[in-house]
């Protein structure tokens, strides 16, 4: 079992630690130190049982917000989570039917006939004032 020495609050400490756990206990150290060094700041030195007794306080404290958060948070996801299974179960929507207007083949050549006369007519009247102008 490996000693892992820690430092909180200005004070080394020797602490065992079960095999390949060393970086969760400097990073738990790490924690109590901040904790410990924000005490030692404002207050200033307190014996060593008070200030790990209060950074310890102050983390417990930091660690129920966030579980209430957490368990805040997990009764939204279950929220949502039941929404999408009432989603998913619900019957698709029935697609909206949009009907687009065809024209008729006939209504269409009788258009293109009118166009073809009236392109006629057009031209027949151009050769007419075409016409009048080199006689006149």
């Amino acid at each position: 079992m490996p000693e892992i020495k820690i430092e909180i609050g200005g004070r080394v400490f020797e602490v065992a630690c079960q095999e390949g756990e060393e970086h969760y206990l400097h990073s738990a150290a790490a924690m109590l130190d901040a904790e410990a060094s924000t005490l030692t700041s404002q207050i200033g030195r307190l014996p060593e049982p008070r200030m790990l007794l209060m950074a310890g306080l102050m983390l417990a404290d930091k660690t129920a917000g966030v579980e209430d958060k957490l368990k805040s948070r997990d009764a939204r996801i279950a929220e949502l989570e039941n929404e999408i299974a009432r989603l998913s179960t619900m019957p698709a929507p029935t697609p909206e039917r949009i009907e687009v207007p065809v024209v008729p083949v006939s209504l269409s050549d009788s258009m293109a006939e009118l166009a073809a006369r009236a392109e006629s007519i057009a031209g027949a009247l151009e050769e007419r004032l075409g016409a009048k102008k080199t006689v006149g």
